[in-house]
């Protein structure tokens, strides 16, 4: 039985409310050893021992971490060890399947042909497996198929934001994949959550009312809304696109809204971090207060880089004494 259930419109844990804190720790699949990595090696107990109980952590979970470098077969050994380490120390995790852009795969961005269709090859396959394997996880929170789906068009091969185009049926094109591949994860891994990674800024396919209808698919639970760019502010965005709608349309759909990234920029010396921890700590509160349903901040990394604008979070960082659900 699924340890995370919605019930009217709310995260329960083992039956109990559940307000989930934490990280983005998209490396933590990297094993060199093994597979060609995303970002540096994570020790995976030092990462989950220093997290509160009950945290949660969105990692990715893409095939090719689950591909060997060398031989090209399957090795399960990197993801394995993520969901073994989480369950050893009692943390929850979301498995991100794939990414939009394409990285640390095949660094190609997604178009409106992947959504309709060509996501039906290799990455239905991947689905299907890997919900299959790690269905049964007690750290299993929720699955994500897509981190910030969008089915864009890429004039002449121009993916950058200000180029793509948006097909006028890229909502019903959305929401027709979050239906079918969400099927396969219900197939696979009966009983639990899926969650859309939306961005949630008014990104093709889901952008004002388009939002909404994601929302209404039977086969997302949680929706979500990713935060950058508005330091210490606790809603940010328009009245057409920004959080404090995105809240709405969830409540109105039934589904809890989880802030899946939350990103503020630091150089790490000392007044840069206690600065940042207390912008988000203060974007938090006010975020719990407006009806989300949990924050996850970008991102963790192993190594921090001193002196540059980024949105690094090393160990030790202060952020980490206020992920407390």
């Amino acid at each position: 039985m699924p340890r995370v259930r919605v019930q009217q419109g709310e995260l329960r844990l083992d039956g109990a409310p559940w307000w989930p804190a934490g990280l983005n720790a998209y490396q933590l699949g990297t094993n060199w050893a093994i597979n060609r990595g995303c970002g540096a090696q994570v020790d995976l107990d030092t990462y989950f021992a220093a997290l509160h109980p009950d945290s949660l952590t969105r990692f990715n979970a893409f095939e090719a971490l689950a591909t060997h470098r060398v031989t090209g077969a399957r090795d399960w050994a990197p993801l394995d060890a993520v969901f073994a380490a989480a369950e050893r120390h009692g943390q929850l995790l979301i498995p991100v399947l794939t990414a939009q852009d394409g990285a640390c795969e095949d660094e190609q961005f997604k178009q409106y042909g992947w959504y309709t269709g060509g996501w039906r090859g290799p990455f239905a396959a991947w689905t299907a497996a890997a919900t299959t394997r790690w269905h049964a996880s007690p750290a299993l929170a929720a699955w994500e198929l897509v981190g910030e789906p969008e089915p864009g068009v890429c004039p002449g091969g121009d993916c950058a934001w200000n180029a793509r185009t948006c097909p006028s049926d890229a909502a019903a094109v959305l929401r027709a994949f979050m239906d079918e591949a969400g099927e396969i994860v219900r197939a696979n891994s009966p009983g639990t959550l899926i969650t859309a990674g939306l961005l949630g800024g008014g990104q093709c396919g889901s952008a004002g009312a388009e939002y909404g209808l994601i929302a209404e698919s039977p086969n997302v639970d949680i929706m979500q809304y990713h935060d950058y760019g508005a330091d210490g502010v606790p809603l940010p965005g328009d009245q057409w696109n920004g959080l404090a709608r995105r809240i709405k349309q969830a409540q109105a759909a039934g589904k809890p809204l989880l802030v899946g990234e939350i990103g503020q920029y630091s150089d790490q010396s000392p007044a840069s971090l206690a600065q940042r921890a207390a912008d988000i700590a203060h974007k938090i509160d006010g975020q719990r207060a407006a009806g989300t349903a949990g924050a996850l901040l970008w991102a963790f990394v192993p190594d921090p880089r001193p002196g540059e604008q980024t949105y690094d979070i090393g160990p030790g960082d202060p952020l980490f004494t206020i992920l407390v659900g």
